[in-house]
């Protein structure tokens, strides 16, 4: 890990190459193209050429999975991994209470006499999943991404994951899923936004995925809505009088998902800084994909001053970010907020309650996490009474014609002129 100094030329470069790191590699764009090309024009025969060249997918398998073999490995789970099974239930019910509490509200009021507006929440028709499952399988991507369209009410939630691990297909048999492919890649994100025989289309795709995968969804967000574009993992802790092992133990945690993962800590404290530095490589011994991450990507800065500090953390804003109790106020850019010593990330990637697909490479300057509120559509609505048009109507008109709209003010005069009468 390197440890630079706010004030000095090379601490402020680094500082601006966190800040713009991006997470979307377009030199990928050319071949991600030809496979979504290819999808839409041969379907479900280049899903499974792409399926067997680059999970192993066996080409006598169907691209579905079965509610049986669903079914299958929740059983045997719950025979060999009983507590899994516990901890799944728990984390679900979390997710699911957070869910719940941030929905929505439809309502409807008077904004002036005859004028009464509101809005209704209605879920997206068919949404899809996708799970990633290389390096490490993720049943915990599976709840957080399947539950909030659950909690929203879409009628049609389709999960895909390549090599589906058994743990992956018991959560799904757990919460009811219905439709599960085993693909993965680009191909499955452009046979979800374009449909196939054995793929239904969708109108939203959610959920993290390597390079391929978020390059796929950049390219077919015109044709079909998506989330986010997510990157490698992400987390910044700024303390000043922390527990360096806690601290150290976050960002190594967040480091072994990925080499490229990013982690930085943000203090005013440089004895605080070297022990969480000797900390990071203690913990981080023997975990090959850690220590890469910390090597490549792992930055200690040292400010002079706590504002400065949180400056540097809301200019980066990271997908997780670990702070004091008195400082969330201060937060304007993050992914999730984690406080204080014993609110260790993890906790939040498995089972707190919000959500674990966050913003990365600096999108967390314009939005949260996935949310219920990414498989919902806020409707305004509006009703006018023959008052209401006698009070506004002039106002309109007046707007209307200073705009050169002719036919809209001709829309309320009408109205106007049957009041009138």
């Amino acid at each position: 890990m390197r440890i630079v100094s706010s004030w000095e030329p090379k601490g402020r470069q680094a500082i601006a190459a966190f800040v713009n790191r991006g997470s979307v590699r377009t030199s990928l764009e050319p071949v991600v193209r030809k496979i979504i090309a290819d999808i839409q024009e041969n379907g479900d025969e280049a899903l499974r050429k792409y399926s067997a060249k680059w999970d192993g997918f066996d080409k006598r398998q169907s691209l579905r999975v079965s509610q049986q073999e669903m079914n299958a490995a929740l059983k045997s789970v719950r025979k060999d991994q009983p507590h899994f099974i516990a901890a799944l239930k728990l984390a679900a019910n979390n997710i699911r209470k957070f869910c719940e509490w941030q929905k929505p509200k439809e309502w409807s009021r008077t904004v002036q006499p005859g004028v009464r507006v509101g809005q209704i929440v209605r879920p997206l028709e068919r949404v899809g999943c996708y799970v990633p499952g290389g390096r490490y399988p993720l049943p915990s991507t599976l709840l957080m991404t399947v539950i909030p369209a659950q909690v929203a009410g879409v009628p049609e939630v389709a999960v895909v994951s390549p090599k589906p691990a058994r743990e992956t297909l018991a959560a799904a048999a757990l919460l009811g899923v219905k439709n599960f492919y085993r693909i993965g890649g680009a191909q499955a994100v452009a046979a979800l936004a374009y449909g196939t025989k054995s793929v239904s289309r969708v109108d939203k795709i959610v959920g993290p995925g390597n390079s391929y995968v978020t390059t796929a969804k950049k390219l077919i967000a015109f044709d079909c809505a998506i989330d986010m574009l997510a990157g490698p993992t992400e987390a910044l802790i700024v303390s000043h009088t922390g527990n360096p092992t806690f601290i150290a133990a976050d960002l190594v945690a967040q480091a072994e998902h990925d080499p490229e993962t990013s982690v930085a800590f943000v203090t005013t404290s440089p004895k605080l800084a070297n022990k969480v530095i000797d900390e990071c490589l203690t913990l981080a011994s023997g975990n090959a994909i850690a220590m890469e991450s910390l090597k490549q990507n792992g930055l200690v800065i040292v400010t002079r001053t706590k504002s400065e500090a949180i400056d540097v953390a809301n200019a980066i804003a990271s997908e997780h970010t670990t702070v004091e109790h008195e400082d969330v106020p201060k937060i304007k850019s993050a992914g999730s907020i984690f406080v204080g010593d014993y609110s260790a990330q993890p906790l939040g990637d498995y089972a707190s309650g919000p959500n674990h697909v966050l913003p990365t490479g600096g999108a967390a300057r314009f939005r949260g996490g996935l949310s219920v509120n990414d498989f919902l559509k806020v409707i305004s609505v509006q009703e006018i009474s023959r008052g209401g048009v006698r009070k506004l109507g002039p106002q309109v008109i007046r707007l209307a014609d200073a705009e050169g709209l002719k036919a809209h003010a001709q829309s309320v005069k009408v109205r106007m002129e049957v009041n009138r009468a």
